[in-house]
């Protein structure tokens, strides 16, 4: 039985930090078994947040800049962690962190040079999982979908509560898979602009009130009515709802609580639409998950139908980590990662640059 030993690396779009997991990855009767071994996660200082929020905006050769210093930081923060822990390692699989993304252009671009992340950490690294999907006109996203189909496939739904709400599901013998819409990212900005990174277990939303008009302006955003497959980003997020969040009048407490309360129905209807059975299970991870003010309001939209599975907190903060080194590990057996079905490209991919470490 072939084991592997891959660390990987998610920098997600709530840019709250890099999540390390060492996973180990093997087949058993056919079917993908893990395991997670050790995790660390590092938040970003404030300069290296703002770097990343703001790389959107930099000048190409600014951007390329910032894309090698971060891959260096990246194989910095590696190196640390597989010494620090005296760790077996056969690849490293990152994300990196997007800076881009629309596909309708056909661009996306995650920060983090494969290059200089495998010379720095002194391993073999695979990177850039996006690229070839958008290039056979894809979305590029969401990718997690081909691990709940190997990983988690015995749930109905697999929700993820990250910067954005994403989702995938079984239909008619395909996994789909979408974008739904908000999650923590407005949340963060809202508490950013009282200092605090994050409203730590919903407290603060939870003493908020709800505000109906907000509500219904977010609901009615287009983005709604797009049919999938959707996704979408930190653009849409800066385009269309921080000026919501920039005019409005209503305190921070009353607007994480409308803003839950929106998230939870956006994740409602969409699940409600694709449930085929009398009772299903809905298996949520993403910062989200931890907030219960959040997993609160959502189980109360779900309805009794919908059974509402939280896993172990290890689980729900890593389980990126987890599905990129599952990618990697597929990228390496030649094997599908990226499916067309959740993306809607030509086809499907094997996806992923390989980057060996040089002297």
């Amino acid at each position: 039985m072939k084991m592997y030993r891959v660390l990987g690396m998610m920098s997600g779009t709530s840019l709250d930090g890099l999540d390390l997991a060492l996973c180990h990855l093997w087949k058993e009767n056919g079917q993908w078994q893990f395991s997670i071994e050790k995790t660390k996660d590092i938040t970003y200082e404030p300069v290296l947040r703002e770097q990343l929020k703001n790389a959107i905006h930099l000048s190409e050769e600014a951007h390329e800049t910032l894309h090698r210093e971060y891959g260096v930081w990246l194989g910095k923060q590696a190196k640390d962690f597989i010494e620090e822990g005296q760790l077996e390692v056969d690849f490293i699989a990152s994300h990196g962190h997007t800076s881009h993304h629309r596909p309708e252009d056909g661009i996306t671009f995650q920060l983090g040079d494969g290059q200089q992340l495998a010379n720095t950490s002194q391993h073999k690294v695979v990177c850039d999982f996006r690229t070839k999907d958008v290039g056979l006109g894809g979305q590029g996203a969401p990718l997690v979908p081909i691990g709940d189909k190997l990983l988690f496939h015995t749930y109905d739904f697999c929700l993820n509560l990250g910067g954005i709400s994403n989702m995938s599901f079984e239909k008619d013998g395909e996994r789909i898979a979408y974008d739904i819409g908000l999650a923590n990212m407005p949340l963060n900005y809202i508490t950013q602009k009282i200092g605090l990174d994050y409203d730590a277990d919903g407290k603060m939303a939870r003493t908020g009130s709800f505000n109906e008009s907000l509500f219904n302006t977010l609901n009615d955003l287009e983005y709604y009515r797009l049919p999938y497959p959707k996704s979408t980003g930190y653009e849409w997020f800066i385009a269309e709802i921080a000026p919501l969040i920039e005019k409005s009048k209503v305190s921070e407490a009353d607007l994480l609580h409308t803003f839950i309360h929106h998230n939870c129905q956006q994740v409602a209807i969409e699940v409600k639409k694709h449930a085929v059975k009398p009772k299903n299970k809905l298996f949520a991870t993403g910062g989200g998950a931890l907030n219960s003010f959040f997993t609160d309001t959502l189980r109360e939209k779900l309805g009794p139908a919908i059974e509402l599975a939280i896993p172990s907190k290890t689980l729900i903060a890593f389980k990126e980590a987890l599905v990129f080194a599952l990618m990697g590990v597929l990228r390496q057996e030649g094997k599908t990662n990226v499916l067309s079905s959740v993306t809607g490209a030509k086809k499907d991919s094997c996806s992923g640059e390989i980057f060996m470490p040089e002297s």
